[in-house]
């Protein structure tokens, strides 16, 4: 799978706590594995938001993405639940 950061997510990721950052690494390398692992909790978005994806990082934080194609996302926004929803 090719994952294509967008420039925002790169800026927020780095500003992230150090642990989040961590956490990111190892989720991102499950991702590219199996992007359906139930520990992402990977699921479509609704409303305005419903052309993006979201997964799970940590307790609180998500990564919002989008599906270009079957190999190929695109890292949309990094961000507490709130912050994002």
């Amino acid at each position: 799978m090719k994952i294509i950061p967008g420039k925002k997510f790169e800026k927020k990721v780095a500003k992230l706590p150090l642990v989040v950052q961590k956490a990111l690494s190892s989720k991102l390398i499950i991702f590219v594995s199996n992007p359906f692992a139930v520990v992402l909790n990977n699921h479509q978005l609704h409303r305005e938001k419903k052309q993006y994806r979201s997964i799970n990082i940590t307790a609180d934080y998500r990564i919002l993405y989008e599906q270009y194609d079957e190999d190929t996302v695109r890292l949309i926004d990094i961000d507490t639940h709130s912050n994002l929803y």
